[in-house]
């Protein structure tokens, strides 16, 4: 979403940045300062996004890459930066074309929303519900303290999808009361129930894991930056397609355990030292870290100061083929795709780019994001060695991160423990 104040701060200093994404007066004094500040000739800005597009709309991908990579993106482009940076678009695509897929994109998501109505209207009404609604075996709940009117006379349900759908629902309204509270857009019903309708039509299409909490943290950006619901719910698909695995979980195993024993792997790489304290203290298994994975550094950064780390890891990250990827049909004969060849490497995020280059990639999913980690661990480090004496004291310290981070120092510093892990992996 870009509403007049974005346009409006064009024209004025970053003292106005605050204007888009605005804090309530309530909660001002308990919310640090974004440390976020659009810096010219660093920062992506909208003249410079406009002027990488060429006139039928193929995007010079490299140019943007180099500059988000430098200073992030303006906050009046965001949403838009952000379909490309996720996988929505192929930058080798014109305008029509992508015109003409957004519009498929927005029939395909109406006609789930559609769907989801005819099980529950309130899907859609610009309501959300907090209460249980159906018990376990499908048998519908009536709640005399809640406002039946809107969800009105259910039956009796015996489809397992539906039932596992309906089931989530109270969860996911319990979410959407809790997520990002402090930002003034969540003052409004209408915008939360944006955020409900977005995430329950999602639990709807994923037959895999549908909900999981965590993924409201993940969707609200897309909410915010995205007026339309259905661009909204198509970025927040492409991102969860990187974050996917964050989110699995079964009664052996949870959803960041393969995250978190990679890092595990890099800190005993690159700081032997560290990495031995850490198992003595109990450790070793780098439960401290699993939030910060989940969701990507949410808790520990403001929302404006998330959204910049975000991108810049998008960026690093970015591959040229992940929209084909992304497009592919399940049912199709897929072929062995061709290695990579110079001019699809200089297309690559820098991060990437280094996996290529190498061929020791880290194989998982939002690696950087681990990386990331151990550069906070490694900022942390002193720390660490002389204070912690148990688990509860490296809890404390990384806590103390809240607020502090700056997303751009991590970022740095990961590529630099990147680099190093990789020269010491490809050792014998």
């Amino acid at each position: 979403m870009v509403g007049c104040a974005a346009f409006m701060w064009g024209t004025k200093g970053s003292e106005d940045l605050e204007a888009f994404y605005p804090v309530r007066p309530e909660c001002q004094a308990d919310v640090p300062k974004a440390r976020f500040k659009p810096r010219a000739g660093k920062t992506l800005s909208a003249r410079r996004w406009h002027a990488a597009f060429s006139e039928d709309g193929h995007l010079d991908i490299a140019k943007v890459l180099r500059r988000i990579q430098r200073g992030g993106v303006h906050p009046t482009i965001k949403g838009l930066v952000w379909e490309f940076l996720l996988g929505c678009y192929d930058p080798n695509s014109t305008f029509e074309e992508r015109n003409q897929l957004r519009q498929q994109r927005r029939e395909q998501y109406g006609t789930w929303k559609t769907e989801c109505q005819n099980i529950f209207p309130v899907i859609g009404s610009g309501k959300y519900i907090t209460t249980p609604i159906i018990t376990d075996d499908g048998q519908p709940i009536i709640d005399p303290s809640a406002n039946n009117d809107q969800v009105g006379n259910l039956d009796a349900v015996s489809d397992n999808r539906v039932i596992q759908w309906m089931l989530a629902l109270h969860q996911i309204g319990l979410d959407v009361v809790r997520t990002d509270r402090t930002l003034v857009f969540y003052e409004s019903d209408t915008n939360q129930a944006k955020l409900w309708d977005v995430l329950s039509i999602y639990a709807w299409t994923d037959n895999d894991i549908g909900y999981v909490q965590g993924m409201n943290d993940i969707c609200s950006p897309m909410v915010i930056l995205l007026e339309n619901e259905a661009d909204a719910f198509w970025c927040f698909d492409r991102a969860m397609r990187r974050m996917k695995e964050n989110f699995r979980s079964s009664s052996t195993s949870m959803g960041v355990q393969t995250q978190l024993s990679t890092l595990s792997q890099i800190i005993k790489t690159v700081d032997p030292k560290l990495h031995q304290h850490l198992e003595e203290l109990d450790a070793g298994e780098y439960l401290f870290a699993f939030r910060m994975l989940m969701v990507l550094f949410r808790r520990e950064l403001t929302f404006m100061d998330a959204l910049y780390l975000w991108e810049l890891m998008f960026a690093m990250e970015y591959n040229p083929r992940i929209f084909s990827e992304y497009e592919k049909s399940s049912s199709a004969t897929e072929k062995t795709e061709e290695p990579i060849n110079d001019k699809l490497l200089k297309q690559c995020g820098k991060f990437e780019r280094k996996n290529v280059e190498t061929g020791v990639a880290v194989d998982q999913q939002n690696a950087l994001a681990i990386f990331l980690v151990a550069s906070v661990l490694e900022t942390k480090n002193k720390r660490i060695l002389k204070e912690a004496k148990g688990l509860d004291d490296v809890v404390q310290i990384l806590a103390d991160t809240t607020g502090s981070l700056d997303a751009k120092k991590v970022c740095t510093e990961a590529l630099k423990i990147h680099k190093k892990y990789l020269s010491k992996a490809k050792k014998p």
